[in-house]
């Protein structure tokens, strides 16, 4: 039976080191889903519809190195991921504890709940199925369900602020954003001041340079979420486009989490 354990809101499960690889989840392969990255596109029980929440689906993350990290609508969810013939068999499931509203709490719940169940799944292309109780998942590979945004063009709002293997959300209500034109300016604003600058970008790594900000006096957390986003945006960061997710990382350990509006 599959172990649901909670962890503290800030842990970031995708980067916990993994285990050792199983069933050749060492790299993508040809009918395998180990480095690849699902989402849900038609869930039933028993033959009928079943609804998600509201602005949610489920995102399944298959690590090359045997782990899945899952996503339904609130919390992070992780465990041990492997292929026993024709079941997926996923141990041990960790689950952050964020606030969210019932619905979106009990949808974690049942999709663990699923996922513990050893539910059959078959790969087929960019499809994946995953049945089992009667219920069915059908997902596809996120490259072709949800392709990378372009880094210019939308405005990349600040979600998440990360220090090495730990991160925090920005407070509810709170806007911060960035916006990069194609001629190389960089736009924004950090909570408090708007900021600008130029920017250049060479293979995964983006320059800043030229930033400066207004200089208006902001007390509590726009000030410290400004602080912790200019703290990022000095020099050489190297940079990811995951769909519509863009994550800043400085050598220092810095970074930042931004999503596309």
């Amino acid at each position: 039976m599959t172990r649901l354990v909670f962890l503290p809101l800030l842990l970031v499960l995708a980067v916990v080191p993994a285990g050792c690889a199983r069933d050749g989840a060492s790299a993508p392969a040809e009918g395998r889903p180990w480095g690849r990255t699902f989402l849900s596109t038609s869930v039933t029980e028993q033959g009928q519809p079943r609804p998600l929440v509201g602005s949610t689906r489920i995102e399944l993350r298959f690590d090359p190195k045997g782990r899945l990290v899952v996503r339904a609508g609130c919390n992070h969810i992780a465990g041990g991921a492997r292929l026993d013939g024709d079941k997926l068999v996923v141990e041990e499931l960790s689950m952050t504890e964020m606030g969210c509203d019932p619905p979106r709490h009990e949808q974690d719940r049942w999709v663990t709940a699923f996922l513990g169940g050893r539910p059959a799944w078959r790969l087929d292309g960019t499809e994946l199925v995953l049945e089992g109780g009667g219920t069915r998942i059908v997902l596809t590979d996120r490259e072709v369900a949800d392709p990378d945004r372009p880094l210019a063009g939308p405005r990349w709002a600040v979600d998440t602020l990360i220090t090495g293997e730990v991160a925090g959300s920005v407070p509810a209500g709170l806007l911060a954003y960035l916006s990069f034109d194609a001629d190389g300016t960089v736009t924004g604003f950090g909570g408090c001041n708007d900021l600008g600058g130029r920017y250049s970008v060479s293979g995964g790594g983006i320059t800043f340079t030229d930033l400066v900000t207004t200089r208006k006096a902001c007390p509590g957390e726009p000030s410290a979420v400004e602080s912790a986003m200019t703290a990022v945006l000095r020099g050489t960061v190297t940079f990811t486009i995951e769909a519509g997710h863009l994550t800043l990382t400085h050598p220092d350990g810095k970074g930042l989490r931004l999503t596309a509006t």
